[in-house]
């Protein structure tokens, strides 16, 4: 199909989206992938507006044991580990000599290294994106989204993205530039393992916006949401372990589902592999969506949805999607073997 007649397929589909209005948020708000389990309301979005001043970033030594993952040959601290402004790199050899910004960040503008977040492999966690093997048009398209307003969060809880609003707008072109070509030389590694289930762990939100296992506690029903949790919280937490994996718990029949609307469209929309290639592994500038985690790909379409990503070509695909079948698509999405990896 030629990308003028997908264009026009596109916005034939789409309906008019409403305008969000804040005093009735959507009844199906997807808490659980904004690291959430109680509804959102009303007063949620009349949090003051954040502004733009570097946080006064403030970090108390830990231990000063030597701590150590079973995979790598070094050692680090507490403090080594939680450093804001060069946090410990695991694995060295597996991608290539960081720029400063990746390994370093700023200090002086309150800019924290990439890699404290994203890790030093870009592969990130359920809670943030995931940056590595994004092609460099893209990477950059999206720090100049965040800068510009394009791209915020329906969720006025979700705290990061307030954060890479700042930090694309302090960054300079040349770094932003280091970062894109760092990010996209690295590829993508498989860190999902997704369970169809009934039963689900019970689980708490970390200040990191990491979600958990609350230890000890019984299974629950999942009911119609995803939980994803790491498979060692300690090692991704603590020790923040780049070759973290996550389990993702997702309703059972949520794969299929989803696997028919990403392949047919189901009705609703398109086939994504006709902008996001074959196995959705990505095709030219349009990024790979294989293997990666359910929440953030949930929170994009979700995003999009409500009017507070904006993506011309993305809102109409979504447009009469309801929360199910994007529940349905991240499900099935995040089963897909990334490029390169071994199925």
């Amino acid at each position: 199909m030629k990308k003028s007649a997908i264009l026009m397929a596109l916005v034939v589909m789409a309906n008019a989206v409403p305008a969000f209005s804040a005093e009735e948020p959507p009844i199906d708000w997807p808490n659980w992938a904004y690291a959430r389990y109680v509804p959102i309301t009303a007063e949620d979005f009349e949090l003051p507006p954040r502004t733009g001043e570097p946080p006064a970033y403030t970090y108390e030594p830990g231990d000063p044991a030597l701590l150590s993952l079973p995979d790598s040959s070094l050692s680090f601290t507490d403090s080594d580990i939680n450093n804001f402004y060069g946090p410990a790199d695991w694995h060295p050899d597996e991608h290539p000599e960081m720029p400063d910004i990746v390994a370093y960040g700023d200090p002086e503008r309150g800019i924290r290294a990439c890699a404290f977040c994203h890790f030093a492999n870009g592969q990130g966690k359920t809670e943030n994106a995931h940056l590595s093997g994004l092609p460099e048009s893209y990477f950059l398209a999206q720090l100049e989204a965040f800068a510009s307003g394009d791209r915020f969060t329906s969720d006025p809880r979700k705290p990061n993205t307030y954060e890479m609003i700042r930090m694309a707008k302090l960054m300079t072109e040349e770094e932003k530039q280091q970062s894109a070509e760092y990010f996209a030389a690295i590829p993508f590694r498989p860190m999902v393992k997704v369970i169809e289930t009934e039963m689900a762990p019970q689980v708490e939100t970390l200040s990191t916006q990491l979600v958990v296992p609350i230890e000890g506690a019984e299974w629950v029903p999942l009911g119609n949401q995803i939980i994803e949790v790491p498979e060692n919280p300690h090692a991704t937490e603590a020790l923040r372990d780049p070759h973290t994996v996550f389990l993702s718990y997702v309703p059972v029949g949520s794969v299929a589902k989803g696997k028919e609307l990403v392949e047919t469209g189901g009705g609703k929309t398109i086939q994504c592999g006709i902008c996001h290639g074959p196995g959705l592994q990505g095709l030219a500038d349009v990024p790979s969506l294989a293997g990666q985690t359910a929440s953030y790909n949930m929170r994009q379409m979700w995003d999009v949805k409500q009017g507070t990503r904006l993506s011309p070509l993305m809102t109409a695909v979504v447009a009469n999607l309801s929360a199910e079948d994007m529940l349905n698509i991240v499900a099935y999405v995040a089963t897909l073997p990334p490029a390169g990896a071994e199925e």
